[in-house]
């Protein structure tokens, strides 16, 4: 059974930064994305920043581009984000998840999440 642990979430002022990290017990074997994705208070759970598992190819949403930086250890199933120049708008709990579906910003595409780290950026 595939689980999935993150840990790093905080409070911290706008401007500041976070590493959250994402630890699996395994993966599946069809599993084609490793993501991050986000649920804002009121808001419905968005895709974050994801890779293609056999490509390496990282995708970011539009609002993270240049601030986020997803990496992965492979050999340690770990999984993070660096989260960098944060904005109260960033605040939310952010989640872990493994996919065998697509597109990767798509919740339905994911099989496995984690319980969720939260995340508080104050102004």
């Amino acid at each position: 059974q595939v689980q999935l642990v993150e840990s790093g979430g905080g409070s911290v002022p706008a401007g500041g930064s976070l590493r959250l990290s994402c630890a699996a017990s395994e993966y599946r074997s069809k599993t084609v994305w490793l993501a991050w994705f986000r649920q804002r208070s009121g808001n419905e759970r968005e895709g974050v920043a994801a890779i293609a598992v056999r490509a390496g190819v990282v995708y970011y949403a539009d609002a993270v581009l240049g601030r986020f930086a997803l990496s992965r250890d492979a050999a340690n199933k770990m999984l993070y984000l660096e989260m960098n120049s944060l904005k109260p708008e960033d605040s939310a709990v952010y989640y872990c998840a493994a996919g065998t579906g697509s597109p990767w910003y798509r919740r339905e595409a994911y099989d496995d999440w984690g319980q969720g780290t939260r995340v508080t950026v104050s102004s």
